[in-house]
């Protein structure tokens, strides 16, 4: 495994990323992927495949210099401010978070254990998290809030929200979505992990019964709202890299929509794309070949 001090970059830095910074943040993926396993094995609960979908973005937004944080120092004022409105991916945040250092490792091996403060939907109480959240519809609201704060207070930081594609069927969101537009919030980055489910189902499959918009054309209806908005392989970093390339240097007052395609319990294919996974803990021959999978590609990665 390549050494991680050399090749991880900076809180700060966002220059362009080497091969090996992005074998570096593939490995880092693994480990999420192999941990987020763990952690609902020994607590019986979690949401395995939601973790998987999101796990690339919050490796290169954490680890690879995308975002700026302290985990030495959570509530340092300069930081940027991370919102993940889909709070039932929690299980994989709480990896990201205690690699990253914001809490000792061995508190992740307690998830949802007695006396643990890592409960399945995240809560502000924890090192780096800033907000309760689970209960969709409601991270936009307030990213675009606490964008508006740090407007107002001729701040320099961003509010990264980090949404489900399900959850986009709140009308909640898109009250937010014409605040951000007319108050002018480019400082605001909206980060969906489009990963073409929900707990009811397939969204294609949901929204065919219905009229009106469709969360297909998500692309066309955070542009119609005055969003700038940008389409990705949510598992690729190089995409992922060059569709956050200039958040931090553009200049413009539209806020962003960064629209992430993956795949739900990527990195499985036990689970990859099956609803029946959806609040599901693998278990026996389940869990013996998901683990043989996940170490397998951690091999491949690393040459051994």
């Amino acid at each position: 495994m390549p050494d991680s001090s050399l090749l991880k970059p900076s809180a700060t830095e966002t220059a362009q990323l080497s091969e090996d910074t992005f074998k570096f943040l593939a490995i880092e993926a693994n480990w999420v992927r192999r941990k987020v396993v763990d952690m609902a094995v020994y607590a019986k609960s979690g949401h395995v495949t939601s973790a998987f979908s999101q796990t690339e973005l919050l490796v290169a937004l954490y680890m690879g210099g995308i975002m700026r944080h302290r985990p030495e120092e959570p509530h340092w004022a300069d930081r940027d401010r991370f919102i993940i409105s889909k709070g039932q991916g929690g299980i994989g945040l709480y990896a990201v978070l205690g690699k990253c250092g914001y809490f000792p490792m061995a508190e992740l091996d307690n998830f949802c254990g007695v006396g643990s403060h890592l409960s399945v939907h995240v809560e502000a109480g924890v090192p780096g998290i800033e907000v309760h959240s689970g209960s969709l519809g409601h991270g936009l609201p307030i990213s675009t809030g606490i964008a508006q704060q740090g407007k107002l207070a001729g701040n320099d930081w961003l509010v990264f929200c980090l949404l489900g594609d399900a959850e986009l069927y709140e009308g909640s969101n898109w009250e937010a979505a014409t605040y951000a537009v007319s108050a002018e919030l480019g400082n605001l980055v909206c980060v969906v992990d489009r990963n073409q489910q929900g707990v009811l189902g397939f969204s294609d499959k949901i929204e065919s019964k219905r009229d009106g918009p469709r969360t297909e054309s998500l692309d066309d209806k955070f542009a119609a709202f005055g969003f700038e908005v940008r389409r990705f392989n949510g598992h690729d970093f190089s995409q992922i890299f060059d569709a956050f390339s200039d958040v931090r240097t553009r200049r413009s007052n539209r806020p962003l929509a960064l629209i992430a395609d993956t795949i739900k319990g990527c990195g499985s294919s036990l689970m990859a794309n099956k609803r029946f996974w959806h609040y599901r803990v693998p278990k026996d021959d389940d869990l013996d070949g998901l683990r043989a999978e996940l170490e397998a590609q951690r091999k491949a990665l690393c040459g051994e």
